[in-house]
């Protein structure tokens, strides 16, 4: 079984100080009542009309991509047969077009469902920030905003830690590990739904459970975590996570981030150098180059150099303030061919 997924009251919370600590904990939280006092949750429980003309208010005219998808997917929108094609049609509209639609068909049985999801708020409800404050983020962290019917998000991994904060409707998070990868059997890499690519067993239509013998291992090793308007769930990165939304009219707002970031460079970056100048070694190679990405990368027993004197660590010292850009200048050259 796994973990039991830890959870705070918001007025648990000493501040961003506190906040810190639970990032750095890396381990997925759930925050009871964190936007409790945001005007736009406040507009969502009195009605759904409210929450339109509150987000009205915001709007700037922006197009946005929507998802629509016949009623029989029941919300699931995924690929089409042999992961070829997708079972839904991409619509380009405005925002408030797009909002809408979702309205006036929530009580219609045979209108296709509806969902705009990711959508940078700076793009479309630019002053939404300032008017529903996150305090505990970074200075800048932008937000995104994800809207409409009930939906089925298939299980997916983000590379930047995410706080997730329900408007209206309600959400349940369904997670696994980053150590379960193995078995959750990734979709293709660049044919996705929305940018990250999906595990195929996690997400299967029913029926289709006997293809991925080894998810079956790991199962009952999910996290769920089921947020109301005001709640939040703080995701690590890497962590897999399924996202239902279950009310008949859903609003979120996530902010993406990198909590530890030292430069400009995301960690996915060297992911993928790896992929092209390791993956496909012989095998004993590979398991060199684990070794010394163990040793000198992951430091599984700690500094590779503690044996020498602070000092002498040269470009394994820290980061902060020089490393980080003679390393980085190196390698710049070193791509050049330099």
């Amino acid at each position: 079984m796994a973990d039991a997924l830890t959870e705070i009251a918001a007025g648990d919370l000493s501040g961003p100080q506190s906040f810190a600590e639970i990032v750095r904990g890396c381990r997925p939280v759930v925050i009871r009542g964190l936007v409790d006092e945001w005007p736009a949750v406040a507009a969502a429980r009195r009605s759904v009309r409210e929450l339109q003309e509150y987000l009205a208010g915001f709007d700037v005219g922006a197009d946005v991509e929507a998802f629509f998808g016949e009623r029989s997917i029941r919300g699931k929108y995924y690929y089409g047969a042999d992961l070829k094609g997708f079972n839904f049609e991409r619509r380009q509209m405005k925002f408030l077009e797009a909002l809408k639609v979702m309205l006036e068909t929530l009580e219609a049985s045979d209108a296709p469902t509806v969902y705009v999801g990711s959508v940078p708020l700076s793009l479309c409800l630019p002053r939404f920030s300032a008017a529903n404050p996150l305090a505990l983020l970074p200075e800048g962290v932008p937000g995104r905003i994800w809207l409409g019917h009930p939906a089925d998000v298939s299980s997916h991994y983000d590379a930047y830690d995410n706080l997730a904060c329900v408007v209206a409707g309600r959400r349940r998070f369904t997670l696994y590990a980053p150590e379960h990868i193995g078995k959750l059997y990734m979709g293709p890499i660049d044919h996705t739904m929305a940018g990250p690519p999906v595990s195929l067993a996690a997400s299967a239509p029913a029926g289709q459970e006997d293809r991925y013998p080894l998810f079956a291992t790991i199962r009952d090793q999910a996290q769920v975590a089921e947020l109301e308007p005001g709640d939040a769930l703080y995701l690590p990165k890497l962590w897999w996570h399924q996202v239902e939304s279950t009310a008949p009219f859903n609003v979120m707002i996530n902010h993406w981030w990198d909590a530890f970031s030292a430069g400009p460079d995301a960690p996915y970056t060297s992911l993928l150098l790896a992929m092209i100048c390791i993956a496909e070694r012989p095998e004993r190679e590979r398991q060199a180059w684990r070794a010394f990405f163990d040793h000198l990368v992951f430091r599984t027993h700690g500094h590779p150099l503690a044996h020498l004197p602070p000092e002498q660590h040269g470009l394994l010292g820290p980061l902060k303030p020089n490393n980080y850009g003679y390393i980085r200048a190196r390698i710049l050259r070193m791509l050049r061919g330099q």
